[in-house]
């Protein structure tokens, strides 16, 4: 094994296209086995492969004293080698919930921060085989879908990559002891608080035991499949949300319901996982039941709905699907004190109030107001409920909200739907709507304010 140990390595790395020549590898080094393992095999395969490396190592400081000794372990073997060294210090005393997740998220800024500065182009991970199949069956049991099942990812498209992921963690033992070469001891490991600690060292061999002997292979073999088919279907469900199937914006994005219906359910679900995750950023705590909620949600008779997920609020109206970030403060009630002349920003357009002279103005799009009888106290604000005017061209007073349902215009469109008053509730102007009849210019009009709206390029 000593000797086909880094051929092994290498041939990962050509598999996935994980590094290139002359790339920036930065070996992220807890100073435990398998990324001392990592660094010494890297090492090995420098010269081949044109790297140029370097050590990463963050300190979380959840061990006291062994935390210490890690971080002067791994400072002193990249001394020991002439590699840079690029540390952290966290301090994750005050985290509150999942501490694992919330070290794994610190970490990859840091990864993310070392790349944005041009220190490292990619980050090599020491996850192995072994890690691969404790993932696979944690999310097995926890439900998850064939991307789920997928498991720990080779490469990532931001620059993660994983040389040891087709190594066992036998294989790294066995491979630093005939080196002869020391590591340190993560003493978290044996902690059963941990759940990825139960399943290595209780379920999993309890399995291994009484069902497959070959388990640990079964389930990396099971990632390998469903990577492969992630692969694929990453491809083919770009190529759909990039053909009009999909409006994205830039914190949203909306879905036409018949169209998502159309699609096989295969597609369908993987089309709703793409548009979440570009607009969350993330797939995490979105679990199967969220995938079905929003599918039937796009299938529902009904013209409206409401569905809530980790972060993500999606709203059905009429005929669309929207999904946008959870946020209150887009609810709250906002005014401005409307001058003239004037230039005002709301939502995607740009709102222009410019003095006109009257002389018989022709009022077809119910834009220009009657500078005399609006006088000079108008407020710009957004719509609020119960809402009512009597607009240019009708004779009795109308909601704005059956007016909203008549147009079809969506209930996100509506939050911040502009609307200009006179004082505090008396409407003289509502967007798309035009003015209210009394307030409207006319032949008599001797001066004007012209209302002028401009869409803001997405």
């Amino acid at each position: 094994m000593a000797a086909e140990f880094p051929d092994l390595i290498l041939q990962t790395i050509q598999r996935y296209q994980m590094l290139a020549a002359g790339d920036r590898v930065g070996v992220a080094v807890s100073g435990g086995v398998d990324s001392v393992c990592l660094l010494h095999v890297l090492l090995e395969l420098r010269s081949q492969l044109d790297l140029k490396l370097s050590v990463i190592h963050v300190n979380h400081h959840l061990r006291g004293a062994e935390s210490q000794e890690d971080e002067k372990f791994v400072g002193e073997m990249a001394q020991r080698h002439g590699l840079a060294l690029h540390s952290r210090d966290l301090d994750l005393q005050s985290v509150h919930g999942n501490l694992e997740q919330e070290a794994r998220r610190e970490r990859y800024a840091f990864f993310r921060e070392l790349m944005d500065q041009g220190r490292v182009r990619k980050v090599a991970l020491g996850h192995t085989r072994s890690d691969q199949a404790e993932t696979v069956l944690f999310r097995l049991l926890r439900g998850a879908g064939s991307a789920g099942l997928a498991g720990i990812r080779p490469v990532t498209n931001w620059g993660l990559v994983r040389p040891l992921i087709r190594a066992t963690r036998s294989d790294v033992e066995r491979w630093l002891h005939a080196r002869g070469t020391e590591w340190r001891e993560d003493s978290s490991n044996l902690d059963p608080r941990f759940d990825r600690n139960r399943l290595r060292h209780v379920l999993i061999p309890q399995l291994e035991a009484d069902w497959n002997p070959n388990l640990k292979a079964t389930l990396a073999h099971t990632a390998d499949w469903a990577f492969e088919e992630e692969r694929y279907w990453a491809g083919e469900i770009d190529r759909l949300a990039a053909a009009d199937w999909v409006r994205f914006e830039k914190a949203s994005a909306t879905v036409h319901c018949a169209n998502l219906c159309s699609l096989p359910v295969a597609v369908a679900r993987r089309l709703v996982r793409r548009v979440i995750e570009r607009v969350k950023g993330n797939l995490l705590g979105v679990d199967f039941s969220h995938i079905e909620e929003i599918r039937a949600l796009a299938g529902s008779g009904l013209g409206s709905g409401r569905v809530e997920i980790p972060g993500l609020e999606i709203v059905r109206s009429f005929d669309w699907v929207r999904f946008a970030e959870c946020d209150d403060l887009a609810w709250r009630n906002w005014e401005v004190l409307a001058r003239v002349p004037g230039t005002y920003v709301v939502a995607s357009e740009v709102i222009d109030l410019e003095p006109g002279s009257g002389g018989g103005v022709y009022n077809r799009d119910g834009s220009v107001l009657d500078s005399e009888k609006v006088g000079n106290a108008l407020v710009l604000r957004n719509w609020r409920p119960g809402d009512q005017y009597c607009r240019l061209g009708q004779s009795a007073p109308e909601k704005l909200k059956d007016l909203f349902q008549k147009h079809r215009i969506p209930l996100w469109e509506r939050r911040n739907w502009p609307v200009i008053t006179q004082g505090d509730n008396l409407i003289v102007w509502v967007r798309k709507f035009g003015a209210a009849a009394q307030f409207a210019a006319d032949a008599g009009s001797r001066a004007v304010v012209i209302i002028r709206e401009t869409p803001i390029e997405a």
